[in-house]
């Protein structure tokens, strides 16, 4: 990391760059998520996705596009892991997303870029693809958090 806090340049190796982006943006929502449980859950008037709910979300992202993608692993989506039940604390949401991390990570330096998704529907993608959608989603969705977190508590900034 540079002094300003981004990932630096890894020239000549696409995926460190693109994996240290998403590092990058996976710890802007983690530090957006680190509250209390009862903060976890909140959603201001029931809309946008609570913290918690960011947290989840992207965990399954990442499972769908990268164990559903390239190890074949059959995937489907719920509407729960958008709105997580009480039972879910805050706590356990970051260590599955710390833990999906590692394991994207891994797979995705043991994937080479041109590498062909698997998921139904998806194929023509590749893995240098796969890891752009996830850094967008995680980019959008740590924006959302920023937002849910600013009517929350008023805490702004990194």
């Amino acid at each position: 990391m540079l002094d300003h806090g981004f990932p630096v340049d890894h020239p000549g190796d696409d995926k460190e760059l693109l994996l240290d982006w998403l590092g990058f943006l996976r710890g802007a929502v983690v530090r957006k998520a680190s509250v209390d449980d009862a903060q976890a859950h909140w959603r201001p008037e029931g809309r946008l996705l609570s913290l918690i709910g960011v947290v989840n979300h992207l965990t399954h992202v990442e499972w769908r596009w990268i164990d559903g993608g390239f190890l074949g692993v059959p995937i489907e989506r719920s509407e729960a892991e958008l709105h997580p039940g009480a039972e879910l604390t805050i706590g356990a949401a970051l260590g599955a997303y710390r833990e999906r991390a590692g394991r994207t990570d891994a797979i995705a330096r043991s994937t080479p870029l041109d590498a062909p998704c698997r998921l139904e529907g998806e194929e023509g993608l590749g893995s240098r693809w796969v890891l752009l959608h996830l850094i967008n989603e995680t980019a959008r969705h740590a924006g959302h958090a920023d937002a849910v977190r600013e009517v929350l508590d008023g805490a702004t900034g990194e």
